[in-house]
């Protein structure tokens, strides 16, 4: 099973353990790392996500992914927190975080740039605006390879 149908098996498993719960699928994710594999599952909640609550899904996720028996490999299971600045990966993401300050990492360099910081004004279907140092710029969503929220220190 490739590394894509996994991470989508999973993440419609989970669909169906969360489906009556406060609890929000982030992201799904098999790598290696070093000589092991993971399959990482990130959730989130409303009031942020505890210990408990990723032991409470590793436990019901382990044991579904046992019944179905469906990953050749041997593979570690971690359940956890995005954390604060996780990547935007969904439609409200970007819409929560209007008004915030953003990180935007760009496959290729706009007006010299790969990483742009600023605060998001908008996002349309195919773009952002993103206010970087009193400069109103547009950025092609297939143009970025990574954005997120930045937390400044006080």
């Amino acid at each position: 099973m490739s590394k894509n149908s996994i991470e989508s098996s999973v993440y419609k498993i989970m669909q169906d353990i969360i489906v009556s719960t406060a609890y929000e699928i982030v992201d799904v994710e098999y790598v290696k790392e070093g000589p092991f594999k993971y399959l990482k599952v990130y959730i989130d909640k409303p009031e942020g996500i505890t210990v408990d609550d990723c032991s409470e899904i590793s436990h019901i996720l382990s044991k579904k992914l046992d019944e179905l028996d469906f990953i050749s490999e041997q593979y570690f299971l971690e359940v956890s927190s995005p954390g604060l600045e996780r990547p935007f990966k969904t439609e409200s993401d970007y819409m929560e975080n209007i008004n915030e300050k953003v990180e935007v990492k760009l496959y290729k360099p706009l007006d010299g740039k790969k990483v742009i910081t600023g605060i998001l004004l908008e996002k349309q279907e195919n773009n952002i605006m993103i206010d970087s140092e009193n400069q109103i710029i547009t950025i092609e969503l297939k143009d970025i390879s990574k954005i997120n929220r930045t937390i400044e220190d006080f």
